[in-house]
């Protein structure tokens, strides 16, 4: 606030400038007009001197001023016709940033950096819409194609309808699933949930996790090394779970068969930090900086079941909560998730 009060004033302080020197130039030349005329008995229509002054004052502040005009609002109307641009929806208008004020250079720096912006909303917007329609377009197919199926083949065997049935539910589930993270992650975005919450036991709510991820890491014969430090944490408790479910759920689906799940608590300093360690693929070196973004799926065939949200969401309510989320990769295979949050004394 003191920056632009100060670039206010300075702004001020150029024009009082330029008027006065606007002024001492016209009454000088004025002046100086006139006596010559005097001195050297110039042939002239016969006024009186104040005349004169007065003719000559005004064709010089003219001139004078019609100069000034154009050199100081020049960039105002530059940026006038720019900001016109984007009005339009063209997002590309760039402003050439030198200038003999900086003041102008800053505005018009200022206005790249927002056109930019503006151009990088777009596109994500863009992007987001062309997502979210793939997505719903894809179990929305499925139910109706095996509803078909089920509608047509009225001597199916039982075991066939029962197939039908399940690939029903199952995309049901899913469609629903991500109808839940859009609306979430809508909440999170626009900050209309409360970080704020109740104080409870982190490590129980992520025993909790774990034990409702059962059926998921039962099915694939996943061993699990917790190893959970007793800690509070005074936060939005629901929003949180999800956090765990995330983490947890990701590191089972990615580990083969038979293979180990590492899932730790502790307190490092006035944070608690979790860890989730996978035997997976790991992820390859490309798509580690974007996970975290909407609807960012490394593997681009989605065979493995998601929607490419549950990162972004678990990033947008870390960041939400004050707290961080980090992927690495491990020496020996395998990948590692760690959330680090503030925690009271």
């Amino acid at each position: 606030m003191k920056k632009e009060s100060r670039r206010w004033l300075t702004l001020r302080l150029y024009m009082t400038i330029l008027v006065m020197v606007e002024l001492g130039i016209i009454v000088a030349v004025t002046g100086l007009v006139t006596w010559l005329i005097g001195y050297f008995d110039i042939p002239y229509i016969a006024l009186p001197p104040l005349a004169w002054f007065l003719i000559v004052s005004i064709v010089l502040g003219a001139a004078l001023t019609a100069f000034i005009s154009r050199w100081v609002l020049n960039p105002i109307l530059r940026l006038s016709q720019a900001m016109g641009q984007v009005a339009k929806g063209d997002f590309h208008v760039r402003l050439n940033e030198e200038h003999l004020f900086g003041d102008i250079e800053d505005i018009y720096h200022n206005f790249n950096l927002m056109t930019q912006e503006l151009g990088n909303t777009e596109t994500i917007q863009t992007d987001f819409v062309v997502n979210v329609s793939h997505e719903f377009k894809t179990p929305i197919n499925a139910i109706e194609g095996y509803a078909t199926l089920l509608q047509a083949e009225e001597d199916s065997s039982p075991q066939d309808r029962r197939r039908y049935v399940e690939k029903i539910l199952y995309n049901t589930r899913r469609l629903s699933k991500l109808v839940s993270n859009i609306l979430l992650l809508s909440k999170v975005d626009h900050q209309a949930i409360s970080a704020q919450g109740s104080c409870y036991r982190l490590d129980e709510q992520i025993r909790q996790s774990i034990v409702q991820l059962e059926p998921e890491w039962e099915k694939k014969n996943i061993d699990l090394d917790v190893e959970l430090e007793d800690l509070s944490y005074t936060g939005n408790e629901s929003l949180m779970l999800h956090v765990w479910d995330n983490l947890i759920g990701n590191a089972i689906k990615f580990s083969p068969p038979g293979g180990l799940v590492g899932v730790s608590l502790k307190r490092e300093g006035e944070q608690a930090v979790f860890r989730v360690e996978d035997c997976g693929p790991g992820i390859d070196e490309a798509s580690l900086s974007h996970i975290f973004e909407k609807f960012y799926q490394s593997d681009s065939s989605h065979k493995q079941e998601g929607n490419g949200l549950g990162l972004a969401l678990v990033k947008q309510i870390l960041e939400l909560c004050g707290g961080t989320v980090s992927a690495e990769n491990l020496p020996e295979g395998g990948c590692r998730f760690t959330v680090r949050l503030n925690i009271a004394q």
